[in-house]
């Protein structure tokens, strides 16, 4: 039976360092869909599917954020026994830092890298007005205000019904969010923004470093709040050079076997 969180097969037994990818509000494992053709040979991308969205949107989206975390945590317990990283843009990032902690506290295998995407600090307050319960034009003006979402989607009544209890659901997931105070984390950090980001200023990107008593690093690129889609292949860059350090050495092959 496939496994619905990995769109592209669940992870393999080679070489290398597996990079598990989460979306931003409203978006897919499709956000990603790009990267594996973008990452070195020893970086393997799997971008994961939340419920309520892509192959899985038959499912119910998840609201709770805590929920959803445990839900990874659980799905990916068995594919972290070798070197590892996340990735999360916006919301994602939200969902990887606490996807960390919970590994940390299941006393799994800590990732090797976290790479925070688009994202202000988790300790920092919300200042936009919650929109999860408010009236569907007041959600389509959050979309407007965030962009990102094409504009023939937003006027397509049809298309926007079947999409808003997902969008519903990530808001949610957002505005009931509570940071909790714990130890930083003992793992580097590239901490990712765009130059033209009118959502997260540069303030809100390095208050991040407080999360980590490892190396932390921020990187500006340009472009707005979804810059990593024009900007994937510099920020695949980011991600492979941060991963260098923790790429297991090839295996030489055994005297007398050499092709």
């Amino acid at each position: 039976m496939r496994n619905p969180w990995f769109v592209r097969g669940e992870p393999q037994d080679q070489p290398g360092v597996r990079l598990f990818c989460l979306p931003y509000a409203g978006g897919s494992a499709a956000a990603y869909r790009a990267w594996p053709e973008l990452a070195p040979d020893s970086v393997h991308v799997y971008p994961l599917e939340l419920p309520g969205r892509g192959g899985r949107w038959g499912e119910t989206p998840v609201s709770r954020l805590a929920l959803l975390v445990e839900m990874l945590a659980d799905a990916l317990a068995g594919y972290l026994d070798r070197p590892y990283a996340l990735f999360g843009h916006s919301m994602g990032g939200l969902l990887a830092f606490e996807l960390a902690r919970t590994v940390r506290d299941r006393g799994l295998l800590q990732p090797a890298h976290l790479f925070v995407s688009g994202a202000a600090a988790p300790d920092l307050p919300r200042t936009r007005q919650p929109v999860h319960a408010a009236s569907d034009t007041d959600v389509l003006e959050e979309l407007r205000f965030l962009g990102g979402t094409p504009t023939e989607v937003l006027n397509d009544p049809a298309l926007m019904e079947l999409v808003l209890p997902t969008l519903r659901a990530d808001f949610s997931m957002l505005e009931t969010y509570r940071y909790q105070a714990r130890p930083p984390l003992a793992i580097p950090m590239t901490v990712l923004g765009g130059d033209a980001d009118h959502l997260v200023a540069s303030e809100e990107l390095h208050r991040w470093q407080r999360q980590t008593g490892a190396a932390s690093r921020l990187v500006v690129l340009p472009g707005d709040h979804f810059f990593l889609h024009p900007a994937a292949p510099d920020v695949m860059t980011v991600i492979a050079d941060a991963l260098v350090p923790v790429i297991p050495e090839a295996v030489p092959s055994p005297p007398g076997n050499a092709a």
